[in-house]
């Protein structure tokens, strides 16, 4: 019962660079323990070197202290973050705030991260035409790139596939 109220706070921790979206949404919780007064909770960075890990980290701590005397938040790379991750309300929320999600792996391919092509593709999140062209793979971060819809002439950031 605890370790379902847990989970409901963490759903609503925000991603410092995207605050519609959830640390659950992203799917970035690896794990959550709890067990005799304390509660352990498993982060994974959707990207090595991650500028936002420690306020997310500090966010958790602090959303969880009233639920035990001792709150553990770590980061973790004991298994890798992918875009597949990303929970269908989280895209929705993506796309509802102006971020393209990355496209879902259908089931049974490889891992995206291994399909990736040369030319890469996203769905403008203001009018859903895939006439777009990608402006620069590097937006403001190390998780987005930019793109341009030539539909409704609306720049817009794309979080990458993983």
């Amino acid at each position: 019962m605890i370790e379902q109220a847990v989970w409901a706070a963490l759903a609503e921790v925000k991603d410092p660079e995207i605050p519609t979206v959830s640390v659950v949404d992203l799917g970035m919780v690896h794990r959550v323990e709890v067990a005799d007064g304390r509660v352990r909770v498993e982060l994974l960075p959707t990207f090595v070197g991650c500028p936002a890990i420690d306020l997310i980290r500090r966010a958790v701590a602090e959303r969880l202290e009233s639920f035990a005397p001792v709150v553990e938040v770590e980061a973790t790379f004991a298994e890798p973050w992918t875009s597949d991750r990303i929970t269908p309300e989280g895209r929705r929320k993506l796309r509802a705030s102006g971020f393209a999600p990355p496209p879902a792996a259908a089931a049974g391919d490889q891992p995206l991260f291994a399909t990736i092509t040369m030319r890469p593709a996203a769905t403008c999140p203001y009018c859903g035409s895939a006439d777009t062209t990608m402006e620069n793979p590097f937006g403001p971060t190390l998780c987005r790139a930019i793109f341009y819809c030539n539909g409704c002439r609306q720049p817009f950031e794309q979080f990458k596939a993983v």
